[in-house]
């Protein structure tokens, strides 16, 4: 009982972030089981899976709601993804918890420097003009590609290196089904660093493509007999309530503040998860 309600809360907790940031939740769940619960890691891997399924599917709606995520942006960058997502599910099988937990680890701490280092977040007319600025005409297409910019770009800003974040996005893929991440730890610096979409559209439009990055993977999870649903059912249940929480609150909250909130917590996981990769 006691333990139910700890999976309740610390799935609403990672949800709430996880909505607000948009990873997922994965970066504490599967911390949380097998730092605080004592889970096998890969079997925490698939519980968490199931948990940013829930997230996304709790708060895609209501940043759809905003206009806040980027569609079409999101669903072009998903295609690839999704791929990512199937091969990394397959690997996931093939490597020890070590190395996992290792992968893990490093994972977070390059994502946090990333973010660390960034400027501040483009938003509005001052992040247009800094696109625009950064993106000349050598850096596109003579046509196609202007055009392809053209569509997947937002309201104020200008997406720019498509290429890199499309193999980013396979990165993600393959990331979200080793880790159950749902891949966020890496879209959305992707999005954010490299193809120059403000934080927070890049969080909003993360959080559309996660619940299918991790049904991509769960079902090899789920094939091999690797989620255990006395465990999933409660994460995924404190997961919704946190992330619709999350989803609602998110437009109230300061990007420099989500900023640093982002990179204190994968600081923080990053040591835990170092630790358990040198004593396992």
């Amino acid at each position: 009982m006691i333990a139910g309600l700890g999976l309740i809360v610390g799935g609403a907790g990672a949800g709430l972030f996880g909505s607000l940031l948009g990873l997922g939740g994965g970066v504490l769940i599967v911390p949380m089981l097998t730092l605080g619960f004592g889970m096998p890691l890969r079997d925490a891997v698939g519980v968490s899976l199931v948990s940013v399924i829930v997230t996304s599917s709790a708060s895609a709606s209501v940043y759809l709601q905003r206009h806040v995520a980027n569609l079409r942006l999101g669903m072009t960058l998903e295609l690839f993804t999704a791929f990512g997502a199937l091969v990394g599910g397959l690997l996931a099988y093939l490597l020890d918890e070590r190395t996992l937990a290792g992968l893990f680890a490093a994972l977070l701490i390059y994502v946090a420097i990333s973010m660390l280092v960034r400027h501040d977040p483009r938003a509005g007319g001052e992040g247009a003009v800094a696109n625009d600025a950064e993106t000349s005409d050598d850096e596109e297409p003579p046509s196609g590609g202007r055009d392809a910019t053209a569509r997947l770009s937002g309201p104020g800003y200008r997406i720019r290196h498509i290429g890199p974040g499309l193999v980013g996005s396979i990165g993600a893929g393959v990331v979200s089904a080793l880790l159950g991440i749902g891949g966020g730890l890496v879209k959305v610096p992707v999005m954010n660093v490299i193809m120059g979409v403000p934080l927070r559209v890049a969080t909003a439009t993360s959080n559309l493509m996660i619940g299918i990055t991790a049904s991509a993977s769960a079902v090899i999870y789920l094939v091999r007999g690797g989620i255990d649903p006395s465990v999933a059912a409660p994460i995924a249940v404190g997961a919704f309530v946190g992330a619709s929480l999350g989803s609602r609150t998110a437009h109230r909250i300061d990007l420099r503040v989500l900023r640093l909130l982002f990179v204190g917590v994968l600081g923080y996981t990053a040591f835990e998860m170092t630790r358990k990769a040198l004593l396992l």
